[in-house]
């Protein structure tokens, strides 16, 4: 009996090694990653908290935040950064959903070849697309040009230098961030669940509305949260199109550096500017399951 319970021992002694061993190993393999992390994601990150907090003395200070509640420039800043985002997102819901939704319904050979048409944006240069609108939004642009042609109206209307130029050309950049995840979705979406609700007697909206559209909200709330926080850090485009008329916060933090190079101050809205990420992908975890929309789980 003593030599089994000694046995026993031994073998459950014998695991634990080897238990420990494999946890060093995938410690040594994970090492080079968790190096690359650190010193590309952490040690910025920690070192533009670190100059946030320095005064312009030179000494450890809350005065850059405290500037942020006292002029209603940053909070005005911060406002149209939101604004501008959620619009986007919205606009890329209304042209996207629909334009998923015809891909999802064509044979995947066809599918494939109209997506390249989407994915189309990825192979240019985004100053180069983001100048290609401002050509083409100027007052005597091709796209006033036409609707003045089609009597669409009379007089050269103003397309860019403002916001609805930013809204054009953000949407433009964005869509294809929400249409990817989109698509995924209603691709795993059984139609036979459409055929079986229509013989259940439900019209074709109705069946769409009950069955369909609920199904492929993983992959709306996936390509929303995508498009919307991309959009948090937009420069090229609002600096372009906005004609400096729409400030977001990356703009802001590039005036700041050229105007003023103060590298605490900019660095405070940096940090803002994630922590308010951070909170929003938060907010997605727990109330709308970000996880399960993220990985396409319907």
């Amino acid at each position: 009996m003593e030599s089994r319970v000694e046995t026993a021992g031994i073998n459950e002694q014998a695991l634990q090694q080897q238990e420990a061993r494999e946890q060093w190993t995938l410690l040594g393999l994970a090492a080079p990653a968790v190096l690359a992390v650190v010193a590309i994601i952490v040690i910025p990150v920690g070192w533009l908290f670190y100059l946030s907090f320095i005064g312009s003395d030179g000494q450890f200070s809350l005065e850059h935040y405290q500037k942020m509640i006292q002029y209603k420039s940053y909070a005005r800043v911060f406002l149209i950064t939101f604004e501008v985002s959620l619009l986007t997102t919205v606009i890329c819901i209304l042209i996207g959903y629909p334009l998923a939704y015809f891909l999802a319904l064509l044979p995947q050979r066809w599918a494939g070849i109209f997506m390249l048409a989407v994915l189309l944006p990825f192979w240019t240069s985004l100053l180069v697309r983001t100048y290609a609108w401002l050509v083409l939004l100027q007052k005597k642009g091709m796209l006033n040009d036409f609707a003045i042609y089609i009597g669409l109206w009379e007089t050269p209307v103003k397309l860019v230098h403002n916001m609805t130029g930013t809204l054009i050309g953000m949407a433009h950049i964005m869509l294809p961030f929400l249409v990817l995840p989109l698509y995924g979705s209603m691709r795993k979406i059984e139609r036979d669940m459409m055929h079986a609700a229509a013989n259940l007697g439900a019209s074709p909206v109705h069946a769409f509305w009950k069955v369909y559209f609920p199904l492929s909200l993983s992959g709306m709330v996936a390509g929303s949260l995508i498009v919307f926080v991309l959009c948090l850090g937009f420069y090229v485009t609002p600096a372009v199109l906005g004609g400096g008329r729409v400030v977001m916060v990356a703009t802001q933090i590039t005036a700041i550096l050229e105007n003023q190079f103060d590298w605490g101050a900019a660095s405070a809205l940096g940090v803002v500017l994630l922590i308010a990420t951070i909170i929003i992908l938060y907010l997605a975890a727990r109330f709308l399951k970000f996880d399960a929309a993220l990985f396409g789980k319907n």
